[in-house]
């Protein structure tokens, strides 16, 4: 029998997916996992227990789905917004903005059926927001609790197509104002021959060196209108343009901006066609030939290509059903004008109807059957775009779909994807180190009788060294369903003050005179919480009345519901003196365990054949913090069986951290 020392140095290839699981010739075996549940992988190889959420708000109507929309006007002044329907609440500094004791809001249009259409672009403090169903609107902060949403009045434009039929307009009058009638000769070449329709209201029409806004519908024939911009005459003319945006040709799905512009795309009647406003001048569609004039340009294809995002790179990327699309002009690295501009594709994948994002210099997007995520990059041998799947190490971490997507650059670069059944797909990704790897997150506590589920994230720029990530998530708490806003904790990898870790979902903590009682948890009522008391493990409690009664009095105390992270090896490769150890009957006698800042964890052959390591002496006392954290090497004595696997499963089940460096599994294998 071959007896050897292994080395599992980094797991920066993430989670494998099962179809992987006999790649034992591939180069990333040894620096995968078959499991990685709630551990975070950094893109230096160590995995480490995720932190715990902390309890913000109740979503204002817990039974509707909830979304949350991140706001940022500058690195200090940074905001998450809760859209729920018809409304908008506000969230900073890990807090509820209240007005008058109450949670501050305003109306929105939006129904609940309607928020994860939703795309946004940000300008400083003000934010455009795009749904098909409803006018671009505009929200504008001016402090805390004075925000406003209003409708874009764009300026002149954009427009359909000039009339092609000998169907003319008349005003009944040529001058600026109100309550004017616009008499059409004929319904031909109106929606389609449908005439004027009460969905036309709002909408502009121009003609005659006049531009008016349709305020009312008479019959198919006849709108009532404000002129904006006066006519030439009263005659008859048939060269008329309508407003490309209306609640008949529907509105922009997608908004970005791009070289000084803004721009829209994918309204219902024209799905392929991008509207760019003029440059410098954000809300104003009047197009032409001049350098900064407003463009129209339809994109050109052999089938109905629908507009999914917009994101802008090195050139506008624009992600249809079908295929991927670049904006430059003429192929230089000069401003696009009406008269160079040129749109290319550079993949046929297509895209789900979730917004993509950016992490660097790529575009990550989801492709259209919601279960593969496509990395969107110039590669500059090519010459071109690639967009390679970064599912091919697991493709089941999206099985279920994806429904969101959010970027949280610091401090790991991590994407992190809502999907289908409430669990979270994180990917570390960092593409010049060749990090692609996939972790997964279950939060705490239970909905009905299966797990927590993560319905919206959100992320936002915190301190220099980490951004906030913020969830809603729904359980069944006390018997009903609940919908919670939380936010994730901060992700410090080297933590070592233990009253202070944040390993809790969920949780509330506290930090004052001493006490035995801790109230203000009625968010969690009937649960059984779990309980870090002064930085040591205290036994779980049931809150009863919004409060628990501890054991001993504390001073700090951090309390939630708890989680269990678990990393589980691939079968383990190598030792064998005769080619590979894959098939063949082995023993793992000791583990040595490379650990920083950790106490608490279990090792084991399976999850239900387990050991503690020992972090503490028979002379400790138990009831007091953990005052040293393990920074180094622990050898673990291995109680496993001969069997031809050879997996190592690593669990903390406590609320206290765990990172994993390293594992040195010394095992025996039959080569007989």
């Amino acid at each position: 029998m071959a007896r050897t020392t292994l080395a599992l140095t980094s797991f920066v290839s993430g989670e494998f997916g099962n179809k992987l699981t006999g790649r034992t010739d591939f180069d990333k075996y040894t620096s995968a996992a078959k499991t990685l549940e709630n551990f975070l992988v950094h893109p230096q190889g160590a995995a480490t227990r995720r932190v715990g959420t902390q309890f913000i708000a109740s979503v204002k109507t817990a039974a509707a789905k909830t979304r949350l929309i991140p706001f940022e006007f500058s690195t200090t002044q940074t905001y998450i917004l809760e859209f729920g329907n018809n409304y908008i609440r506000f969230f900073k500094d890990k807090g509820q903005i209240l007005s008058g004791g109450s949670a501050y809001e305003i109306s929105t249009p939006y129904l609940t059926a309607e928020l994860f259409d939703i795309k946004f672009a940000q300008s400083a403090d003000v934010m455009y927001l795009v749904h098909p169903n409803h006018e671009t609107m505009k929200l504008s902060r001016t402090g805390h609790t004075s925000w406003s949403l209003a409708e874009v009045d764009f300026t002149n434009g954009p427009y359909l197509a000039t009339n092609s039929t000998t169907t003319t307009l008349t005003p009944a009058s040529a001058s600026v104002g109100t309550g004017v009638n616009v008499t059409a000769s004929a319904v031909t070449g109106i929606n389609g021959g449908s005439g004027f329709l009460t969905t036309d209201v709002g909408r502009l029409i121009n003609f005659n060196s006049g531009i008016a806004k349709i305020t009312s519908r008479t019959n198919t024939t006849v709108v009532v209108v404000t002129i904006l911009t006066a006519f030439a005459n009263t005659d008859a003319k048939d060269d008329w343009k309508l407003g490309a945006f209306s609640d008949t040709t529907g509105h922009p799905s997608c908004v970005s901006f791009y070289e000084q512009r803004l721009v829209f795309a994918g309204t219902s009647s024209e799905p392929q066609t991008v509207f760019f406003s003029k440059a410098g001048d954000y809300e104003n569609m009047t197009s032409g030939t001049n350098a900064d004039d407003a463009m129209v340009y339809t994109i050109a294809a052999n089938q109905v290509n629908v507009i999914r995002y917009l994101k802008a790179q090195r050139t506008l990327v624009i992600g249809t059903t079908a295929a991927e699309y670049t904006v430059s002009a003429d192929g230089t690295d000069a401003s696009i004008t009406p008269t160079n501009i040129t749109i290319k594709r550079q993949s046929s994948y297509g895209s789900a109807n979730v917004d993509a994002v950016t992490a660097g210099n790529a575009i990550l997007f989801l492709q259209k059957a919601k279960r593969k995520i496509r990395e969107l990059a110039y590669n500059f041998d090519s010459d071109s775009y690639v967009a390679p799947d970064l599912c091919i190490l697991n493709d089941t971490v999206t099985d279920s779909g994806i429904v969101q997507m959010e970027w949280q650059q610091e401090p790991d670069n991590i994407l992190w994807c809502v999907r289908e059944d409430g669990q979270l797909a994180a990917l570390t990704y960092q593409r010049s180190e060749n990090v692609v790897s996939w972790h997964r997150h279950i939060l705490g506590g239970a909905f009905g009788s299966g797990n927590a589920v993560v319905e919206s994230i959100a992320s936002i720029s915190g301190d220099l060294n980490e951004d906030e990530l913020w969830c809603i998530v729904k359980r069944t708490v006390n018997g009903a369903t609940v919908r919670y806003v939380e936010c994730f904790s901060d992700f410090d990898f080297d933590e070592t003050t233990a009253t202070d870790f944040k390993f809790l979902d969920s949780h509330l903590s506290y930090s004052g005179s001493a006490t035995t009682s801790l109230s203000g948890l009625s968010h969690l009522e009937g649960q059984s919480v779990s309980i870090l008391a002064d930085g040591s493990v205290h036994a779980n409690k049931t809150v009863s009345s919004g409060a628990i009664t501890l054991d001993r009095s504390v001073t700090k105390a951090c309390v939630g519901l708890s989680y269990d992270s678990v990393l589980q090896t691939m079968r383990i490769e190598g030792g064998a003196a005769e080619g590979t150890s894959q098939g063949k009957i082995k023993r793992i006698s000791k583990v040595v365990l490379r650990l920083f800042e950790t106490v608490g964890v279990k090792v084991g052959p399976s999850l239900t054949k387990l050991e503690t390591i020992p972090f503490r002496t028979t002379s400790s006392n138990l009831s007091a913090p953990v005052d040293t954290l393990i920074e180094g090497d622990k050898e673990i004595e291995f109680d496993d069986d001969y069997n031809s696997d050879g997996h190592i499963f690593i669990k903390q089940d406590q609320p206290l951290p765990a990172s994993i460096l390293a594992i040195y599994p010394t095992l025996v294998t039959n080569d007989g």
